[in-house]
This record gives structure tokens, C-alpha cells and sequence, in this order.
């Protein structure tokens, strides 16, 4: 008792490497951690992984519970299999006979005891070590374990052994029999299969009738839906977000230009590989996926199909500008009719004539279509070419299939284009 109380309450560490400046509570962890941090004693290698271990016990263990997947012990309960008895056991008396002298496994798994809170992210842990350990990694930004084959740093040994093997040797030895996915451990192997495959969602929202596959997206989902937070500002705007991923990659992609996804039939670059993926199945693959229900007009995504028939078929504008009488069915439109009108905003500039735009789609078209006099888009029927694909639609829409869609519900009269429509209400209707 005494022991612990000076080593975890006070936070005792009497054992010191040499060789770095961590500290330990016990001797034979600071042994550990020399063996492997500093030594590299790793005398017995398994060739399917080429994992090395100190001894031979720990090789054979590894090799049968990870490569040869033997789980012999089986809980005939709930049919879990475990690669030893002892897991087993605790597995019984911990989940089935409800015993609660196995804190551990109540403290970890279901959260029943989460004592020691973060007083910088309110994030909460069952155990101290764990929260002195995600306050030296996360605030602390401290980072021990450098990688010798990069300049990437790392704050936990786990941590930066995963990348020797998966990034700079590029391994990933576990393969899913159906799709064949290949992964890195075999933990998210079993993952995929579980979530992909056979479609399980065991995390429940509280409070909507969503599920999750992993408990991290149902943590996330309660957080940024339910509480509204967004944790990660950026600093270059005032944007918000409420997750680290979509943070960093709104810095990647609008503050640093980023774009790492090429298309291979037109270069063009995208800063999402989903963006890619979009670009490639409705531009060059001409797949339109989306029917509207009133009109029959069909769309490669379904965000155009929604602002499509809230525009035209709802005709509502719940967007209203503060400066002027301008409505917007999008808030994003507002927003940009805003920066672009009223603040005078334009980001990106063109070179030859000094024409500002506030998108980079926008600047990028412009100079291809204008300067360059690319027209990459040609009508089958009669050969006419087109700068935009847009354009070249609406040509067969309106030339060869001699549809018009757009009617003035003042008249009669139809229109191929809605702002044909638009301009004839306009002159003809309102007198302007």
C-alpha cells in the first residue's frame, strides 16, 4: 500500500535510464524498456512477420495466437474464442457472472469508473497513468521515439514501430478473403469484416436512431452532433470542425493547395480521393445515379439532385443577405455572395489577366477555356465543341432532343434553359 500510494499518488519514479531522461516506477520496466529501446535484443524472429522476440516462449505464444489462429478456448455463452484459459476466465466472470472485483475490465471497456478527468480536453480516463500519459503525448506534444528512416517523431513505442513496418517497408500481411483488402494488423482486418461485410453497427446512439460499427464514430457522432462542438479552430480562418481529420485536411486542401489525387485521363487534381473517385464516375464514366421524382432529370450526385429540386421544384430561398434584398436557397451561396459582392473578396488571380476568382476550379477552367481555348467537349451529333461539359448538355438537351423543361407560369411559353425562362419573365412579365 505504501508502495503505491508514493508511486501513484505521488507520482514516485525511481528508476532513470541512462540513456534518455524517461523514468520508471519499477526496475524491471526500465530493464524493458533498455532491452528494446535502446539494445535491440531481439534474438528470436518469426519469418511470416519477421517479429523478433527475447525468448522463445514469447515467439511460440505469438505464432499461435496470430498465425496459426488457434483459440482453443471457447465461451459457451456468447461462442468468443480466446487464445488462453485465463482470458477466458476473466472473459466469464467479468461480462456474464458480473463480477466486479475485475475493475479493469469495467473501467476500460464499459466506463463505469472514469476518475481522472483532463482539465484541457475534458477527456476521461480509469486509470492515472493513462491520463498523465495523454497529457505528456497530446498537450505536452512530448515525442521520445524518433524515426531513424524519416524525421517523424512519435510519442508512444507502439506508436513507431507500426510505421517501420507499414509505411517504410510497406507491409501488410493481412489479407480479407473477399475483397482483397489488405491491412496492417489483424485487429482492423477483423474489423473490416465485422462493420463491410457482415454489417454490424453494436454502438447505438442514446439519443437518435443512429448506429456505428466502432465506438470511436459513435463518440464522435454524440459529440459533434448532439453537443455541437468543434474542438479544432483553424487559425488561418474562422473556420470550425469537429474532427481533427477534417481540420487538417481543411489546411491541407484550402490553406496549402494540397491536392494529391490526379485523374489519369484528364490530370485534373483533387485535394480528397473521394472527390477523385466522384470526378471519375459522373465526368468520364457519364454516370447519373440520380433521378429527380417530378421532372425525370437525372444527376451524378445526389447533393446536385437535392439543390436541383429545392431550387426549381420547391422554389424555396431561406437564405436572406443582410445587405441587400439577395435571397440563396444554399447557406453556402449566401456566404460566398457575401465575401465575393459586398467584402470584395478574390483568392486566386490569373497570371495573364489579373482576373481574380474566389474558387480554384473557377481560375484553373478559366484559364484552359479562355487563354489556353481548350474545347474538350464535343457533340457526337454534329460536332460542335464546347468549352464546358455543362454547355454541351444543355446543347443535346436542347438542340438534338428538343426538350424544354422550363416553363413560365405566366404564359404558356417553354424554355430549354431556366434562365431563358428567367430573362422572359423578367422583360416580358415585370417590364424591366
Amino acid at each position: 500500500m505504501i508502495t503505491h500510494r508514493e508511486t501513484i499518488h505521488n507520482d514516485r519514479k525511481d528508476y532513470s535510464c541512462d540513456k534518455c531522461e524517461k523514468k520508471f516506477v519499477r526496475q524491471s520496466t526500465l530493464l524493458t524498456h533498455q532491452k528494446l529501446a535502446h539494445k535491440n535484443r531481439n534474438d528470436f524472429t518469426r519469418n511470416k512477420c519477421e517479429r523478433k522476440f527475447e525468448n522463445k516462449s514469447t515467439l511460440l505464444k505469438h505464432k499461435k495466437i496470430f498465425h496459426e489462429v488457434f483459440k482453443d478456448y471457447l465461451c459457451e455463452k456468447c461462442a468468443k474464442r480466446f487464445g488462453n484459459k485465463h482470458s477466458l476466465l476473466k472473459h466469464i466472470k467479468s461480462v456474464h457472472e458480473g463480477r466486479k472485483d475485475f475493475l479493469f475490465h469495467f473501467k476500460t471497456v464499459h466506463n463505469v469508473f472514469e476518475d481522472y478527468l483532463c482539465d484541457h480536453c475534458r477527456k476521461r480516463f480509469g486509470y492515472k497513468r493513462n491520463l498523465l500519459f495523454h497529457r505528456m503525448t497530446e498537450h505536452d506534444s512530448r515525442k521520445d521515439f524518433p524515426c531513424n528512416k524519416s524525421e517523424k517523431k512519435f510519442g508512444q513505442l507502439s506508436h513507431f514501430l507500426r510505421p517501420q513496418k507499414t509505411v517504410h517497408d510497406g507491409r501488410r500481411d493481412y489479407v480479407c478473403d473477399t475483397r482483397e483488402k489488405k491491412f496492417t494488423d489483424k485487429k482492423n482486418l477483423n474489423k473490416h469484416q465485422k462493420i463491410v461485410h457482415e454489417g454490424r453497427k453494436d454502438f447505438a446512439c442514446d439519443r437518435c436512431d443512429r448506429k456505428f460499427g466502432r465506438k470511436a464514430d459513435l463518440l464522435n457522432h454524440q459529440k459533434t452532433v448532439h453537443e455541437g462542438r468543434k474542438d479544432y479552430g483553424c487559425d488561418k480562418c474562422e473556420k470550425k470542425f469537429g474532427r481533427k481529420m477534417g481540420f487538417i485536411r481543411h489546411q491541407k486542401t484550402v490553406h496549402e493547395g494540397s491536392k494529391d489525387y490526379a485523374c489519369d485521363k484528364c490530370q485534373k487534381k483533387f485535394g480528397q480521393k473521394s472527390n477523385l473517385l466522384t470526378h471519375l464516375k459522373t465526368v468520364h464514366e457519364g454516370r447519373q445515379d440520380y433521378t429527380c421524382d417530378k421532372c425525370e432529370k437525372r444527376f451524378g450526385q445526389k447533393s446536385h439532385l437535392l439543390d436541383y429540386q429545392k431550387k426549381l421544384h420547391e422554389g424555396s430561398k431561406d437564405y436572406a443577405c443582410n445587405k441587400c434584398v439577395e435571397k440563396f436557397r444554399i447557406k453556402a451561396h449566401l456566404l460566398f455572395h457575401q465575401k465575393t459582392v459586398h467584402e470584395g473578396q478574390r483568392y486566386f488571380a490569373c497570371n495573364e489577366c489579373h482576373k481574380k476568382f474566389m474558387q480554384k476550379s473557377n481560375l484553373f477552367v478559366h484559364q484552359r477555356t479562355i487563354h489556353e481555348g481548350h474545347r474538350d467537349f464535343a457533340c457526337n451529333k454534329c460536332q460542335k465543341k464546347f468549352k464546358q461539359k455543362s454547355n454541351l448538355l444543355v446543347h443535346l438537351k436542347t438542340v438534338h432532343e428538343g426538350r424544354k423543361d422550363f416553363a413560365c407560369d405566366k404564359c404558356e411559353k417553354k424554355f430549354g434553359q431556366i434562365s431563358n425562362m428567367l430573362n422572359h419573365q423578367k422583360t416580358i412579365h415585370h417590364g424591366r
